[in-house]
This record gives structure tokens, sequence and C-alpha cells, in this order.
């Protein structure tokens, strides 16, 4: 308590001023001092002037009276010249006194200025009897003389006498102040050099403090304030020394990028401080898992990395890779909830790789990119794949625009009943209007997307617009469901069901006017997975279609644990169905399962009347294809239904 008040702002502000007011307390009592003196030696001069005044008027007067009795002992007129010039000589005395003497010396001079004029006047009649040779009259005033001249020398005696019983007085009031001020300039002094003190003792602990302060600042500047790991900065400084000491013939060296997998759904789900404690447990594994000559960094969100100093060839990097990983991943308890930490690893290595730290990073990037969409874990870099990833970049950041600025736009499929032909919902298909290649089809870009986290946003555009569309035909009194094509991203995204209740609520769709499309390699990626996302979408009244039906990996398990409600039987079946008893006998078989699984079909890409015709036959309720209609822009979509058939559209 008493350290932090000493180091407290307030305490040094204090010792500042105290010293201040110390330094300008001890001037001005130099200043009093110094003045004092003045005064004193102008009073001891004054008064020393003073007192020599008066012994030199008692002098004269001494002399004027041995002068009178020289001439009255010396029966010659000898004597008489200098009687005469002696007498009047302590006039002068008598009148600097009474100008320049203090208010005693002014008194006491004009009182004996009268007794000295009268001794003048009784020694000049002298004289003038001693011309006259009137002794008795001599005798009288010799007398008369000695006894004014007695009392003028006592006078003037005690005037010095009391000269310099005053000087005494005053030199004693003068030290005994000047011990006071002493005391004080001790005093003062002391309390400066305290203050001093602790002004010192305050700027070495400032100092400390700075420098402290300093290298705290230096750490913070390279480390990631939460897990205390490198960041970026300082990474990129250590592959740059590292990469300089391998170029003077150093083995390879290796960086590895670790992305984590769901960590948004961790922040979404459990809160910020659960995301942080899972970036910190992360941190602490990657530091166990390496060598104490790599450096591990954190380089924002969550993202990580890896340097690896003489790490041989691209198959060890590739192998410390995995053996990162594989340390990461695993369960991990966050404030008692406990949840499956996963990541992707991408590897690059100087100088097979990469010339510089900046390609070493960007090529252990794309390897990264390379691992999370392949699902592989680790990967390495290729440069074959980054030249591919390069195009898809250049795509991924038109698509960014295009979405941005409203440049999508949906055909509509339409799907009917095989009877009747009547219509009975539409299958939304994306193109792009580009600004200077034209209308793109989905083969021009859908691929690519589906590489990228852009296929989120994508999907969602595409979803808005198709309810928008849904909610113009509504008002035009048509109730037409459509569907939307899901790609395996969305099924992988716990806020994919939250997005979608959203924009069905935006726009006021019941659930049971959308169908969303997924394949059945999105399924069997992760099904546990998928399975929640879309009970969560079922829970919604959306119905889930499985499309392109018979191409890829299903299970019975899957058809019959999944909450779907319609199979689209994949075009190369549906084509030749008429002429392939092989395709004739799939389809039967496809229709069979989905009666079993009461699950409704649609049979895509019907291109032929005879088709068409076998597959009423089999009993196929649904289909869509070129022959009954190619994709039309959603103004055609009502009339093309109109001149088809005059029974009402329905769902």
């Amino acid at each position: 308590m008493i350290s932090k008040a000493v180091r407290s702002k307030a305490m040094a502000r204090t010792a500042v001023i105290g010293l201040t007011l110390g330094v300008t307390a001890l001037a001005a009592l130099a200043g009093y001092s110094i003045n004092g003196n003045v005064e004193t030696t102008r009073h001891v001069r004054e008064a020393g002037m003073q007192s020599d005044q008066w012994g030199a008027l008692t002098q004269n007067v001494s002399i004027e009276y041995e002068m009178l009795g020289d001439y009255l002992r010396a029966s010659t007129d000898i004597g008489r010249q200098p009687l005469l010039s002696a007498m009047g000589s302590a006039t002068g005395n008598i009148d600097w006194l009474t100008a320049n003497g203090d208010e005693t010396d002014q008194a006491e001079a004009a009182d004996l200025a009268d007794s000295y004029a009268a001794y003048t006047e009784t020694l000049h009649q002298l004289v003038a009897a001693d011309g006259k040779g009137d002794r008795t009259t001599v005798d009288a005033l010799s007398q008369q003389a000695s006894l004014a001249a007695s009392t003028l020398r006592k006078s003037g005696m005690a005037q010095v006498a009391r000269k310099r019983l005053d000087m005494d007085q005053y030199l004693l009031a003068v030290d005994e102040r000047n011990n006071k001020t002493l005391v004080a300039a001790g005093a003062i002094v002391a309390v400066d050099m305290m203050l001093l003190i602790l002004c010192a003792s305050l700027m070495i602990g400032h100092q400390r403090r700075i420098e402290r302060q300093a290298q705290e600042s230096r750490y913070r500047a390279g480390h990631d304030g939460l897990t205390g790991l490198a960041n970026r900065s300082l990474l990129a400084e250590h592959v740059d020394r590292t990469l300089a000491q391998a170029a003077r013939g150093g083995d390879p060296v290796g960086l590895l990028l670790l992305d984590l997998n769901k960590f948004k759904e961790v922040n979404d789900t459990l809160g910020h401080h659960a995301g942080d404690l899972l970036l910190t447990e992360v941190a602490a594994r990657l530091a166990d898992a390496v060598r104490e000559s790599d450096t591990v960094a954190r380089l924002g969100g969550d993202e990580f990395a890896v340097l690896l100093p003489r790490v041989g060839s691209a198959d060890d990097c590739l192998d410390l890779a995995r053996r990162v990983l594989d340390a990461v991943q695993g369960p991990a308890e966050l404030d008692g909830v406990q949840v499956d930490i996963s990541g992707s690893i991408g590897a690059a290595v100087y100088p097979l790789h990469s010339a510089n730290s900046a390609e070493l990073l960007q090529h252990a990037d794309i390897a990264m990119y390379t691992a999370k969409r392949t699902r592989s874990g680790t990967a390495i870099y290729d440069a074959e794949a980054d030249i591919r990833s390069s195009e898809q970049l250049g795509v991924i950041g038109e698509l960014h625009r295009a979405i941005a600025e409203d440049e999508l736009v949906l055909h509509y499929q339409p799907k009917v009943a095989t009877g009747t032909g009547e219509l009975v919902g539409v299958e939304a298909l994306v193109r792009w209007q580009h600004p200077a290649r034209g209308l793109l089809p989905p083969s021009e870009f859908i691929p690519q997307a589906e590489d990228d986290e852009i296929i989120v946003a994508l999907t969602d555009a595409i979803l808005e617009l198709a309810l928008r569309q849904h909610v113009t035909w509504r008002e035009a009194g048509v109730e037409l469901p459509v569907a939307v094509n899901i790609a395996a991203g969305g099924l992988y995204d716990n806020a994919f069901p939250d997005r979608v209740s959203a924009a069905l609520i935006r726009h006021d769709v019941p659930g049971a006017m959308l169908t969303l499309e997924i394949t059945e390699t999105s399924i069997i990626s992760d099904p546990a997975e998928v399975q929640t996302i879309l009970d969560r979408l079922r829970d919604l009244g959306v119905k889930l279609s499985i499309d392109d039906f018979g191409t890829g990996y299903s299970s019975m398990a899957y058809l019959q644990t999944m909450p779907l409600t319609e199979l689209k039987i994949d075009r190369r079946f549906i084509k030749s169905v008429h002429e392939s008893p092989s395709d004739e006998a799939i389809v039967r078989a496809i229709l069979e399962l989905a009666r079993a699984l009461n699950l409704k079909v649609v049979a895509e890409g019907v291109e032929s009347a005879e088709a068409l015709a076998v597959l009423e036959t089999m009993g196929c309720p649904f289909a869509q294809g070129y022959h009954m209609s190619r994709p039309l822009p959603a103004g055609d979509v009502l009339p093309w239904a109109a001149g088809r058939v005059e029974v009402p559209v329905s769902s």
C-alpha cells in the first residue's frame, strides 16, 4: 500500500511541488539574510559615524578647554590665537549630528548646541576681559568655562557610551535573528534534502517503470495477448532470420499453418470466453508438440503457425504436420462443456516450394485451404493446385462483387405431374449476369464457389431471390413451391437453419413452400452432423430432397434415419429409360424403395415423350426436364403454365 502510494502520480506531484516550494523558501531566506546583512552593515556604519561624531565633539571640547588652560597659564598673548582657532570647533559635529543622527542624537545635539554656544560665548568673554586686564572677571569666566567644558565632555562621552550600548544591543538582536535564520535554513535544507531524495527515488522508479513498460511493450508487440505465443509480426522476423541462415547452407525450413474447424460455432454457441479457452488450449497443445527450436505463433482468429528450422525433406515436413495435428486434435473441456478440437494444416518448405518468406507463408496458406477443402487434415503445397487456386481466386473475387451488386439471377425449371402435366413446383437454378461476359451458367462458377466459404453467402443469396420470387407469384394468385440446391457447406453450418428460418419469416413464406435439395455425398461425409442440421430444417416445415439419387454412396440406413421427403432420380438413368432394360430396372427399384420409405420421387432429365410415358407407366409421380421445359426466367413461368393446362396450379 505504501509502495503504491509512493509510486503514485499524486505523490510525485506533491514531492516536486514541495521541493519547488522548499527551494523557493530557501532562496527567500537567503534573500532575507542578505538584506539583513546589508541593513546591519548600514546600521553599524551609521552608528559608528554617529559615535565618531560624538567622540570628535568631546575631543574638540577637550582641546578647546586645554587651549584655554594654556592661554591662562601663559602670561603673554602667545596662547590667544590657538584658543581663538579652537573655539567653535565642535559646532560642525553638532550640526552633523543634528542632520544625520538618529532621533536621540538629534535631540541630544539640539540640547547640547545651546550649552556649547554658551560655552563658546564664555570663552570669547574671557578673552575680551583678559585683554582689558580684568582678572576678577577672567577668573570668574574661567571657572564657568571649566564647568561648561566638563559638562560638555561628560555629555559627549555619555553619548559615545550610549551609542556603544545601542550597538551591542543591536548586534545581539542581529545575532538572534541570524541564529533563527540559520535554524530555519537548516530545517528547509533538511526538508529539501528529503524531498530531493524522494524526487530522485521517484525519478529512478519512474525510469525503471518506463524501461519495464518498454520491455512489456516490445513483448506485447511481438506476442499474442491471449495465448502468449508469437504474433504475425514476430513470426515474420523469425522466418526472415531462419531463411537467411538456411540460405547460407542450412537445412530446409518448413512452415505449418493450422486453421481450426468450427471455431465460429464455439464462439456463437458457447460465447467468446469459451472461444478464448479453446484458443489457449490449442496454443498449449501446439507448444507441447514442437521442438524447442521451433516457433509457434498465433496469426489471428483461429489461425496458428509453426516455423520448423532444419525440417529435412517435404515428406518429413508433412509427417511433422500430421504429428502436430494429432497432438492438437481431440476432446477438450471448456467451462464444463466438452468439445472436439479439429483442424486443417497446410505445409510448405523453403527452398523447395518458396524463394522467400512471403512465398513460404502464402504457399503454406494455400496448402492449408487445400487440406480444409479436401478434408484430408494435412496437405503439402502443390504448385499445380496453386495455379488452379489462383484461377479460382479470381472467380471468387468477382463472385463476391456479383453478390454485393445483385448480378445473380434465377431461372426456374418446372416440375410437373407425369399424368396431368400440371405444374407442381419449380427448381431455382442460378445464373450470373456478368457485366463483361454476359449470362454465365452455373458450371462457370458453382464448382469454384463450392471449394470456398463464399458458397455460404451464395446459397443465402439464391434462397433470398427464390423466396422473394415465390412472394411475387403468390401476390399474382399462384402458390408455387420452389426448390433450392444446397451445397455441402450449408449442411455443416450450424447457423444455416437459423438463416433459413429468418428468411422464411422475413418473406412470410410457410416452410412447406420451400424444398432444399442436397446430394448424397454431402450426407456421407459426416452423417451425424448432417442429421442434426436436417432435423432442424424439418422442424421449420421445410421439405428435403436427395438430388441426383443413384450416383452417390447412399445406404439404406441414411435413407431410413434422415428426415427426407423426396428422391430425385439422376438423369443418366432417365435419359434411356425407354430404351435400356437396365436403366428401366434401376428406376423401378428406386421407385419401389421410395414407396417403401414413403418418399416422393421426381425423375430428372426427361428429354422425350417416350421417356415420360414409360415413367408414367411405372408410376413415377413427378418429372422435370427439357421435354417439358428448359429453365425459364421468372416472368415466363406463369405464362408457360397457363399455356399447358387449364387446371389451377397447386402444390
